[in-house]
């Protein structure tokens, strides 16, 4: 009889756990719906959204800043991001296209100019009838021109800073920015300020670059490349100097997580040490050893 009565308390007490862990999870559902918060990185930038038209132009593009935020939900994602100057953006012709026999095609350099969305600088080139964008190398210059072929000769050719040609047709020993990562994809690494892959050597049909990490990368011989290294080279070694010009580039402060007497990591005040005392050492006489005959 006390058995049937334990168990029938039992199912009691677990039929009411199990009707408020229901009705609380319930509840949290209605009122906190589960909403996914981004993360930073993984190649989206949460800073600004270029809205880019249908043909390509030579016109500066609009641009939304986003402060941080994500474009869905509005949510924060970045705090470090928000204000700065507005720029307008400069689309940039990844491609780099030239014949593949005969004279290589050529390029007109019109202006050089810098750019607020990107580090290194950018040049106005003209092609034919066409103008287009393209990164500027470290020395090009208005007036100069450029090369480009997807012709692959037997023989390396000796190229120009700003020419392009397929990383199997440059000598080893080149520096090259904008490298393709398939053929016909359009550069795609190497694109920062002062910054340039080194050509080591060739195997078969694949071309080894050592990158600005170091670190080596095989690519196809067909693949495109950019020789030279890229403009604006002190960009890395130039101080931002004031708080207010990092306010300009689009960085908020970390609200104030550093000072420099109580902050973190900052140099706390602290009561001084007691008094230590000295006393000159004194002599003690060695403790008298007692020997005895038993073991």
């Amino acid at each position: 009889m006390a058995l049937n009565r334990l168990f029938a308390s039992l199912t009691v007490t677990s039929n009411l756990i199990t009707r408020r862990t229901i009705h609380v999870s319930c509840y949290n559902l209605a009122s906190k719906p589960n909403i996914h918060k981004p993360k930073p990185g993984f190649g989206k930038s949460y800073r600004r959204i270029v809205h880019f038209p249908n043909e390509y132009t030579v016109k500066p593009l609009d641009v939304t800043n986003l402060a941080g935020r994500d474009p869905v939900t509005g949510r924060v994602v970045a705090k470090g991001i928000g204000g700065g100057i507005k720029h307008k953006y400069h689309w940039i012709d990844w491609h780099r296209d030239g014949p593949t026999e005969g004279p290589p095609q050529e390029e007109k350099v019109i202006q050089i100019m810098e750019d607020g969305c990107r580090t290194a600088h950018i040049a106005l080139v003209a092609v034919g009838d066409k103008l287009k964008y393209i990164l500027a190398t470290e020395n090009m210059k208005a007036g100069d021109i450029l090369k480009t072929s997807r012709n692959l000769p037997r023989i390396p050719v000796r190229a120009n800073e700003g020419d392009a040609y397929l990383l199997g047709a440059l000598p080893t020993g080149t520096l090259v920015h904008c490298i393709e990562k398939a053929p016909g994809m359009g550069g795609l690494y190497v694109h920062a300020a002062g910054t340039h892959g080194t050509i080591m050597r060739k195997q078969d049909d694949r071309v080894i670059v050592q990158m600005p990490s170091k670190r080596l990368f095989s690519f196809s011989q067909h693949c495109m490349a950019v020789v030279g290294r890229l403009s604006n080279v002190d960009h890395g070694n130039t101080p931002i100097g004031s708080p207010q010009r990092n306010r300009w580039l689009g960085n908020r402060p970390r609200s104030g997580l550093w000072k420099r007497k109580d902050g973190r990591h900052g140099r706390k005040i602290k009561p001084p040490k007691p008094v230590k005392e000295i006393f000159h050492p004194t002599t003690k006489p060695l403790p008298v050893i007692k020997l005895n005959m038993h073991p």
